[in-house]
């Protein structure tokens, strides 16, 4: 009886697999599960199952790195691959080498992913657009030198707004480099602050010809730049990441020519319309104003200013009276306040009292005598009468307690 070690039934059991040219390249439809994304090895995990089984399979970051969508759990896919053995485990498992998503396609999954993430980082919010400017001098246009789209922007453009100058930046829209040619014009006009608005899109194709606007580089370069950008890309039916991050979306390229620029016809039109008002505006403040001139070279104060001189003497003469009269009214009312107010004072004055025949005594040394007990026999005293003043002796004294 011969025995094997585990490693060499592994490895017998894998030449088996991967001798057999049936499993050297098949392909397999199932479902996406466990799906797991090394992002320092670039490598893809994930086992495919369908109603009865589940197989194990890996997809190396040299296949990976080709992918237009990222794969995801619950995704039905379609993949070629080779079928064989893991050595260190036993594990069998196939190497995925292609895949396509299943019924529908991989650009347009690719694009709903993007779309979905851009919008959660608010790249298509309205608050993040800026308005167009009124009247830009300098047009910017990223697009094809080839095509009817850059045929159609510049006739658009030279009809209505001929004043404004058309900065072409060709690039390439489809295949190979068109992302990063596209992303590199736009960075280049602001960088050189070379347009005042500019117009990026090109012609329509199918999903796969536009493919070059649905790209991450180019979304993020038109979210950074400072200049507004309206998105002219395909048909009025065609709708890609460009368009949504844009300022402004236009159906075509004719119609984003129209948005960019004013109608220079329709402005003129404008023009003189206001003219018109402002004419109209003037004749009719001159009118009134010569008719204010009119009623005030008629006023009597003009032609006979006399008139006016003698009307403000008239008025002078009027107040001159009324104030001396007033004046005399209050001389009056003051000379009656000032007599009662003296017939007052007089009634309290001490020399009526000496005019009705009383008398005021003084000591020797002047104080007012008024009492009998502040002087004694042989004292001598002033008596003060209306018309003088007597120097007396004291003989007796009498009080009325005698």
């Amino acid at each position: 009886m011969k025995v094997i070690s585990v490693g060499q039934l592994n490895r017998y059991v894998k030449a088996v697999l991967e001798g057999d040219k049936n499993l050297a390249s098949v392909y397999i439809g199932g479902e996406i599960s466990n799906f797991t994304y090394h992002y320092k090895s670039g490598h893809m995990y994930m086992s495919l199952k369908d109603e009865s089984a589940v197989v194990k399979a890996v997809m190396f970051r040299g296949h990976a790195s080709q992918l237009a969508f990222k794969p995801e759990d619950g995704m039905k896919v379609i993949v070629r691959a080779r079928v064989s053995l893991y050595e260190a485990t036993g594990a069998f498992q196939i190497y995925i080498e292609e895949m396509q998503p299943d019924g529908v396609g991989a650009l347009q999954i690719a694009f709903e992913q993007l779309k979905k993430r851009l919008s959660q980082e608010g790249l298509f919010d309205e608050s993040r657009k800026k308005p167009l400017p009124p009247y830009p001098m300098r047009v910017g246009v990223i697009t094809s030198p080839t095509g009817a789209a850059v045929r159609d922007i510049f006739n658009v453009l030279g009809r209505r707004f001929p004043l404004a100058r058309v900065v072409f930046c060709p690039v390439l829209v489809q295949g190979d480099g068109a992302a990063a040619s596209v992303a590199n014009a736009i960075e280049r006009f602001n960088r050189l602050h070379a347009a005042d608005v500019l117009i990026v899109g090109r012609g329509g194709g199918s999903i796969e010809d536009l493919w070059a606007f649905n790209e991450e580089l180019v979304a993020r370069a038109v979210a950074a730049s400072g200049i507004p950008i309206i998105s002219a890309v395909g048909h009025e039916t065609d709708f890609t990441i460009c368009d949504f991050v844009a300022d402004l979306r236009a159906p075509t390229p004719s119609a984003a020519a129209e948005l960019a620029v004013p109608d220079a016809q329709r402005l003129l039109a404008l023009t003189d319309t206001v003219r018109g008002r402002l004419l109209g505006a003037c004749r009719a403040r001159l009118d009134a104003c010569a008719h204010d001139l009119q009623i005030l070279k008629n006023r009597r104060c003009l032609s006979a200013p006399q008139y006016y001189t003698e009307e403000q003497a008239m008025r002078l003469d009027m107040l001159t009276r009324r104030f001396a009269g007033a004046a005399r009214q209050n001389m009056s009312v003051a000379d009656r306040r000032l007599a009662a107010t003296a017939s007052k004072l007089d009634a309290l004055s001490p020399l009526a009292v000496l005019g009705r025949g009383y008398g005021i005594g003084y000591d020797a040394d002047g104080q007012v005598l008024d009492s009998v007990k502040r002087t004694q026999v042989g004292d001598t005293v002033r008596l003060r009468l209306l018309d003088g003043t007597l120097n007396c002796t004291v003989n007796s004294i009498d009080s009325k307690e005698a």
